[in-house]
């Protein structure tokens, strides 16, 4: 499969947002990826597309406001029938060489405890488990805070 990577752009919003909740099999995961990660990071997001130029795959992320050193990893995405074949490697490839030429050396990211695909998915990848913090986006819903160092 032929896949282009390229930066977001706020056009790709629509098809982005046309596809999350069918990716995750009907779960409501359109709300956690607002509009603005295809205004406002678009350097520091991307969009994954075959050889025809079907949407595969999209990651958004952005740099830290707060911490200098730090970029965050907010939303990926990869299509059913392309999973497994490393397009969401590739993808946390991207953003990790982009923040790596903007200075950045630790790269985060926050999933739930109860999606352990998630979980080894990123440590596979380099990442370590910082830490698991109970009611982190509220009562009740717990999260894994991992941390990637980069070389």
């Amino acid at each position: 499969m032929t896949v282009t990577i390229r930066h977001a752009k706020p056009s790709d919003y629509g098809r982005v947002i046309g596809r999350v909740n069918v990716w995750w099999g009907g779960r409501d995961m359109a709300p956690v990826l607002p509009k603005l990660f295809f205004l406002h990071f678009e350097g520091t997001s991307f969009v994954a597309e075959d050889g025809e130029g079907d949407l595969v795959g999209f990651l958004c992320g952005f740099l830290s406001q707060t911490n200098d050193n730090e970029a965050y990893i907010h939303f990926v995405g990869v299509t059913p029938d392309k999973r497994g074949e490393g397009l969401g490697r590739t993808l946390y490839e991207r953003f990790f060489d982009e923040v790596r030429s903007k200075g950045r050396t630790v790269v985060r990211c926050v999933t739930s405890p109860v999606n352990q695909g998630s979980v080894g998915f990123h440590e596979a990848l380099g990442f370590e488990v910082d830490r698991v913090v109970e009611d982190y986006d509220g009562p009740g819903e717990d999260r894994v805070l991992l941390v990637k160092r980069l070389s």
